[in-house]
């Protein structure tokens, strides 16, 4: 097996590119993302920073033989609100700098406002081929509670607009939210899916610190459901998809088999990916082993610091081989396939064993919180659906 010193393998897999476009038209107050709010976007500057930046990074990650890239994201902030001429030029410096995937899957998230539904035609030309849209909410009351700038009948046009144009097709909806009931989620998760049922993203509302809504939560002006409300609103999730074709394939993400976003299952299944724009991570294998990168966050000062260096990382750490070992498992666990223990041992350098706290796994084994599937290609280890339901405890205690 490999040592620390040593690049994990990689098996060949393909990279992931990650473009973060961290402006918005407001700030949600729920959101912690690193997303900005600016009277005017400087375009021409940031889509030439982002250019030079892929430029420098594909030179650094080529070094020792070309990659084959098999996704290209482009997130925020909000995406769908860069202009498509910049969408266009990244994606064909992408493709020129990198060997790439036939079915290359090239995914950009996008709100329903009326401004930004007007430009998925020009994106699609651009070349996208799936869109993610950030609907959240089929209530207007909700919408206005989430801070969002469009209504439900503008995200119902959008649903409809990008089932026209793309072949690809995801959204986004927030549950457990202030007042609400699993009879009112139910309904409001088959209204959306009876519009469109590919690919779907459901998150529970949370609050996160530094965002208004902790602020609201601290002040006792905003209650959320309880425990249980949200656990049986994840598990009518399921059976809501079930009823449209979707399974779950993640913890908070569910898909028509052969629907799954191939970029995200790149984390997930802790494959190689390459972030650029501010604030933007990546987990990449070069020669002296797997690197965690970190760009600047502020837009300004990573602009600057790509006009004169080329890059604007702020961090750059060789991963040790528990650390591998600790990431692979809190994302792989959350995946419904599991993680394939001699995968995880090829990447990381480690029996996975000796990553999990023993009396944790038997026991969560014992509960049917976990199984470990004997296949032919051998012993993976996964979440049941209950675990599922308590995977952050049970990472928590469990992850050595």
């Amino acid at each position: 097996m490999p040592s620390d010193a040593q690049a994990p393998a990689n098996e060949g897999a393909p990279l992931a590119l990650y473009v973060h476009w961290p402006f918005c038209l407001a700030k949600c107050p729920y959101c912690d993302f690193n997303s900005h709010v600016r009277d005017t976007i400087p375009q021409a500057r940031f889509s030439a920073a982002l250019r030079r930046e892929l430029a420098h990074e594909a030179a650094r990650l080529t070094e020792d033989g070309p990659r084959r890239l098999g996704s290209i994201f482009f997130g925020g902030g909000t995406p769908s609100l860069m202009a498509p001429e910049t969408v266009a030029a990244l994606i064909a410096d992408a493709r020129s700098l990198f060997a790439t995937a036939p079915d290359l899957e090239i995914t950009l998230e996008a709100n329903p406002t009326s401004v930004e539904i007007e430009r998925l035609r020009a994106f699609r030309n651009a070349g996208i081929n799936r869109v993610s849209l950030g609907i959240q909410s089929l209530d207007d009351d909700a919408l206005h509670l989430l801070g969002r700038q469009h209504s439900a009948g503008q995200a119902i046009a959008a649903l409809e607009t990008a089932r026209d144009l793309f072949g690809r097709i995801s959204f986004d909806l927030i549950y457990a939210r202030p007042n609400q009931s699993p009879a009112a989620w139910r309904a409001e998760l088959n209204q959306a899916l009876a519009l469109v049922s590919d690919h779907l993203s459901l998150y529970q509302l949370t609050i996160e610190p530094g965002t208004r809504f902790e602020g609201l939560h601290r002040q006792g002006l905003l209650t959320l459901p309880d425990e249980d409300s949200g656990a049986l609103m994840y598990e009518e999730t399921a059976t809501v998809a079930a009823g449209h074709g979707l399974a779950a394939y993640e913890v908070s993400n569910y898909a028509r088999p052969g629907a799954e976003s191939r970029h995200n299952l790149t984390y997930w299944r802790y494959d190689d990916y390459l972030g650029i724009g501010p604030g933007a991570h990546g987990r990449t294998t070069l020669a002296d082993g797997l690197h965690a990168t970190r760009r600047h966050r502020a837009p300004e000062p990573w602009t600057e610091r790509v006009e004169r260096t080329g890059s604007g990382l702020m961090q750059d750490d060789i991963l040790t081989s528990r650390d591998r070992a600790r990431e692979m498992l809190l994302m792989g666990l959350r995946l419904t396939e599991g993680v394939p223990e001699a995968r995880f041992a090829q990447r990381t350098g480690m029996a996975m064993k000796d990553a999990l706290d023993p009396t944790i796994l038997a026991a969560a084994l014992g509960e049917g919180y976990l199984v470990r599937d004997e296949t032919i290609q051998g012993a993976v280890l996964r979440a049941t659906n209950a675990g599922r339901l308590r995977l952050e405890a049970l990472l928590g205690a469990m992850v050595l």
